[in-house]
């Protein structure tokens, strides 16, 4: 026979098991995503790319990068446009994008993925956009040391043409480097030190400073760099439009030689000028390489590294699994189960009192047909 138990007992019971409910699981991060060169935030591949890392890791609120709310104008600011200028519009969006604040901190924290020229730009919206924290950013086949040549133009391509051409023997004036985008991650090297030309260094109007390559280092750059969990860098094995290639994972490739430099050689990442070698320290750089030619993606490639570094922080992951395991052992306990059914048969009591008691103080007529089901 059950043992039946005061009302202040039950109550208590029910308090303590209502404050125990099944664990739910966190939510992934929000998603930037930029795009590259030539290619517009409201494209039909770009946002199949959204939906596939929203089915990989369910939950996930994907935010496409866009200069303009024109798809057209979008793709044209993708040639023309200041960087420093547009960035900075970058980060005042996703600021006031509430969706993409964590609800309990209201702290601005999601993962990246940036494809091309879109890759560098994430980078630079990290280190320039105060109170943004990207977890991990992925890039693929994107510019990271620059490039040493611009990409050839398709026939009807007027925009892109146009772009070339004001850089031609143009490139370190500053109506170039205010108007043409890809002037901006232009860069040409001193072949007897390695290192950044002076003109590069003195002219650029993003890649030199988001490098760290000016004499006097950005500090705060290399924190936010350093701050990341992970930076996986993936270059296109076949890839020609991207030249040197090389570029995607921050090495210097010597165009008279040929000689490629890897990063982990290189000055800029023996004397840290932008958190590289801490985060490396870490374990948090990878390398990796991808098939085929530029931008030339499969689902198989996204989905692997959609379920490598993007979803839930492992902190509440970790967190809701014990949480969750420690739930379950609750629920095959003799004891919980016992006080389960205690609970289980207040309830019970409570329907009766609701559907026959309170009618009939009432006065009212009770119709046992009607109360078959609920008792």
């Amino acid at each position: 026979m059950m043992r039946l138990l005061s009302l202040p007992a039950v109550l208590t019971l029910l308090a303590f098991t209502s404050a125990r409910p099944a664990p739910k699981p966190p939510q992934p991060l929000p998603l930037l995503i930029w795009h590259g060169l030539g290619d517009r935030f409201d494209a039909d591949g770009l946002q199949s790319t959204g939906e596939l890392a929203q089915e990989v890791n369910p939950g996930t609120y994907v935010y496409y990068i866009r200069t303009a709310d024109d798809g057209n104008t979008d793709r044209t600011n993708t040639f023309f446009g200041n960087l420093t200028t547009q960035i900075d519009g970058v980060c005042d969006a996703i600021h006031n994008d509430t969706r993409l604040l964590d609800r309990v901190t209201n702290s601005l924290r999601v993962d990246a993925l940036g494809f091309s020229q879109g890759g560098q730009f994430l980078r630079g919206l990290l280190e320039r956009c105060d109170g943004l924290s990207i977890r991990s950013l992925v890039t693929f086949g994107s510019q990271h040391n620059g490039i040493a040549q611009f990409q050839t133009c398709g026939t009807f391509d007027l925009v892109c043409k146009g772009a070339t051409a004001l850089v031609k023997n143009n490139a370190w004036t500053d109506y170039v480097q205010n108007k043409v985008v890809p002037a901006q991650y232009y860069r040409t090297i001193n072949e007897t030190t390695g290192l950044g030309s002076d003109e590069y260094v003195a002219h650029s109007n993003f890649l030199s400073d988001v490098n760290n390559e000016r004499e006097t280092k950005n500090e705060a750059y290399s924190a936010k760099i350093a701050s990341l969990e992970k930076f996986a860098m993936y270059v296109f094995e076949e890839d020609v439009t991207v030249v040197p290639k090389e570029s995607g994972w921050f090495a210097e490739k010597n165009s008279t030689s040929g000689e490629v430099t890897p990063l982990r050689e290189r000055k800029m990442y023996r004397e840290d000028w932008l958190g590289l070698k801490k985060l490396d320290e870490e374990g948090g750089l990878v390398f990796r390489n991808a098939s085929g030619a530029h931008m030339e993606l499969d689902d198989e490639i996204l989905t692997k590294a959609f379920k490598e570094f993007f979803g839930p922080e492992k902190k509440f992951e970790d967190e809701y699994l014990g949480t969750l395991s420690a739930f379950e052992q609750d629920s095959t306990n003799p004891e919980a189960q016992a006080w389960c059914d205690v609970v289980s048969w207040w309830e019970k009591q409570q329907i009766r009192w609701s559907t026959v008691a309170l009618p009939w103080l009432r006065g009212d007529v009770i119709r046992f047909s009607e109360l078959k089901e609920q008792l």
